[in-house]
């Protein structure tokens, strides 16, 4: 048996890109797990502080750009998703 040397180049980024519309999708994904039954009793009061706490970042960043309704990109194929509505946004 012979090693070989591989060599991985790590891809180059111009820095880490992480928008309104990512951690919308992040809700998403907390909603849509959560209604699957993904989660066990004992983790949904984590699960349930960090989406209130996403939330609210949401909101704030939305405020601060001036932007509203800001949609997440998970796509509705089986009706289990649906868009992010930010809690407390309307005016």
């Amino acid at each position: 048996m012979t090693e070989e040397n591989v060599n991985v180049e790590a891809p180059q980024t111009e820095g880490v890109q992480l928008g309104l519309n990512d951690i919308a999708t992040m809700v998403q994904i907390i909603d849509l797990v959560s209604r699957r039954g993904g989660f066990e009793g004992p983790e949904l009061e984590a699960v349930g502080g960090l989406r209130s706490r996403v939330v609210a970042f949401l909101q704030a960043a939305q405020e601060a750009q001036g932007q509203e309704d800001v949609q997440g990109d998970l796509p509705v194929e089986d009706g289990d998703a649906e868009e992010v509505e930010v809690e407390g946004s309307a005016d």
